[in-house]
């Protein structure tokens, strides 16, 4: 197929329309290129002309589509003046920007014709557009052949793109033609690292820092900025510091950068645990009259609450308040995890009405900080209590919450309030919480409501939602209660099959289990694999081996393991002492019996 251009006008020196018909055959204009997967070829006729430049073939098909540009074409004669307003209207219409490309191509080999700077920038956003990174070098290259002055914001623009597109080779390539330019050196260096900062390629930003160095470029604010952006992220805080006291040596005037420096200057030392030496720095950012935001406030608060200097952060957090500038979640939280390792509940209700009055959510985090923190330091009664008053604030119970409120009822054996309020979070489509189902399949257990437990288990399954060790353990333990050993070790084998590491409690019902049933050998052979694997003899799991070795005569076994229990510091009650200390006599180990009652106390 081939693109027929027709011209008509009555003077060759004024303004002609551009009309571009697709056509089966014709021939070539030759400063025209117009590519396309089949041949296309460009007709121009002109009334002033005695016939057309190109002949058109006898084949033309009249009845083909029609597209018409409305693009004024001047006379297209060496001399012409205009070629340079020509290529940018060309380049106004993103349909004839590829025939401007290849237009300007064909020109510029005129020794007459100088592009100007603003074809050359249209011609760059053409090529960023198009995603033509390779030929942006050689665009620039015509920069320095024409001696057109470069723009810094075109510059960092084709920077930017060529970064979001992993183009990094040609990046570096544009790196090094523009760190031969002083007016454009500074800013595209910068537009690299803030490039690369946003991919958290951290290490490329630093490489372009040094770079622009090596180049004897001179950083700003910003390039301080991006750099200690950096070192920051890669957790490197004392050359964070570093960069700073730099920063201040050179005295450079305060810019919008100023106020983000010295974020990164107080986080990074409140990571090292310096949060007063931060705080001097932030008082003195002051006194230069250097603008506070929010994230200094909230580097500086969280600082201070993870060292648990509650005077100072609630100084800074109701300085902060005053100035109306809290808008950090993470300040919330942290104040409140700083309240309750301190004991001082009240406190984090006064939080959340401070997040009510600047209108920020009590997320999920919080809500459940503040329940578990009353259930740890009140008790549980308190943190129920607390989760009703929470709720007719209108503070809404994530997944977490939840989670935490349905185990406190649980450990109240309030089972039916655990029940409702599980009901609740599967109905707000909170239903793969791994720790919710565990703590109800353990209420099932101990309620004796096996079936139940069962079905929630299969219904666990089916919502993709794993079980974990502590499902595993309830299930074992209350199929074991009933000696239905074959679905003890049908959930054994399953267990290791899904790859649950077992814990103590899982041993302790495996072997309990087998032990109730008196399948001795298959204890021993539980307790042997518990003791190889690491596991440390706890009071539980020894009673039930006492009982299991007195019972099969394994005196020699209760020896070592009452030895083992003296190595690790585990003591005896009094059940288990009795028990033991008769075993040993009923086996006329009279000295053994001896070393039992000198060795051990009962609690």
């Amino acid at each position: 197929m081939a693109v027929s251009t027709s011209i008509s006008t009555s003077n060759c020196r004024q303004p002609h329309k551009l009309k571009l018909t697709f056509t089966s055959t014709c021939k070539l204009l030759p400063i025209f290129s117009l590519p396309c997967s089949n041949s296309r070829y460009l007709f121009v006729n002109n009334s002033s002309y005695s016939s057309p430049i190109v002949a058109e073939e006898s084949t033309h098909d009249h009845h083909l589509p029609v597209i018409e540009l409305d693009v004024e074409l001047p006379d297209l004669t060496p001399k012409d003046e205009n070629l340079n307003d020509f290529l940018c209207g060309l380049f106004r219409d993103p349909r004839s920007e590829e025939l401007a490309f290849d237009y300007y191509q064909k020109v510029k080999e005129r020794p007459e014709f100088r592009p100007d700077k603003e074809t050359l920038e249209r011609i760059i956003r053409y090529l960023i557009r198009s995603k033509k990174w390779g030929l942006s070098l050689l665009v620039f290259e015509d920069f320095k052949s024409f001696d057109v002055q470069l723009d810094g914001d075109i510059c960092c623009r084709l920077i930017s793109s060529c970064i979001r597109a992993r183009k990094f080779r040609i990046t570096e390539s544009l790196l090094e033609v523009f760190s031969y330019n002083d007016d454009v050196a500074l800013l595209v260096f910068n537009s690299a690292m803030g490039g690369y900062n946003k991919l958290h390629m951290f290490s490329s930003t630093i490489a372009v820092y040094d770079r622009m160095k090596s180049a004897g470029v001179v950083p700003n604010s910003e390039s301080y900025y991006r750099i200690m952006e950096a070192y920051i992220k890669i957790r490197d805080y004392e050359k964070v510091v570093t960069l700073f006291q730099e920063f201040e040596s050179r005295k450079i005037d305060s810019s919008p950068f100023s106020t983000q420096i010295y974020r990164i200057l107080c986080e990074s030392l409140g990571k090292m645990g310096r949060a007063f030496e931060a705080l001097e720095f932030f008082r003195d950012m002051t006194k230069k009259g250097i603008l506070e935001d929010s994230a200094v406030y909230s580097s500086l608060i969280c600082s201070f609450a993870s060292i648990r200097e509650v005077k100072v952060a609630e100084e800074l957090f109701r300085e902060a308040e005053e100035k109306k500038i809290l808008r950090d979640p993470e300040v919330f939280l942290k104040l409140v995890l700083m309240y309750v390792e301190e004991g001082l509940m009240e406190r984090t209700l006064e939080i959340v009405k401070a997040m009510k009055n600047v209108k920020i959510r009590v997320s999920d985090c919080i809500f459940c900080a503040i329940v578990n923190g009353f259930a740890k330091k009140r008790g549980l009664r308190a943190a129920a209590k607390v989760y009703d008053e929470l709720i007719l604030q209108g503070c809404e119970p994530g997944q977490v919450t939840y989670a935490s409120i349905i185990n406190v009822y649980c450990r109240m054996e309030l089972y039916s309030k655990a029940e409702m309020v599980f009901s609740e979070m599967e109905k707000k489509g909170f239903n793969k919480c791994v720790v919710a189902y565990s703590s109800m399949v353990v209420m099932y257990g101990k309620t004796g409501r096996l079936r139940e437990a069962m079905r929630l288990v299969a219904k666990m399954k089916e919502r993709g939602c794993e079980p974990n060790v502590w499902v595993y353990n309830s299930l074992m333990d209350m199929h074991g209660r009933v000696k239905n050993l074959r679905q003890v070790e049908k959930l054994w084998k399953e267990m290791k099959r899904k790859k649950v590491v077992p814990d103590r409690v899982s041993y302790t019902s495996v072997i309990s289990a087998y032990s109730k049933a008196g399948d001795f050998e298959t204890c021993m052979r539980f307790y042997h694999e518990f003791r190889m694997n690491g596991g440390v003899i706890d009071r539980v799991i020894a009673g039930i081996m006492v009982g299991i070795f007195s019972k099969s005569g394994r005196v020699d076994e209760l020896v070592k393991l009452l030895q083992d229990m003296k190595t690790e510091g585990t003591g005896l009650d009094e059940r288990l002492y009795r028990s033991a200390l008769n075993a040993l006599r009923d086996a006329g180990l009279q000295m053994q019996a001896r070393w039992l009652q000198e060795s051990f106390d009962t609690t």
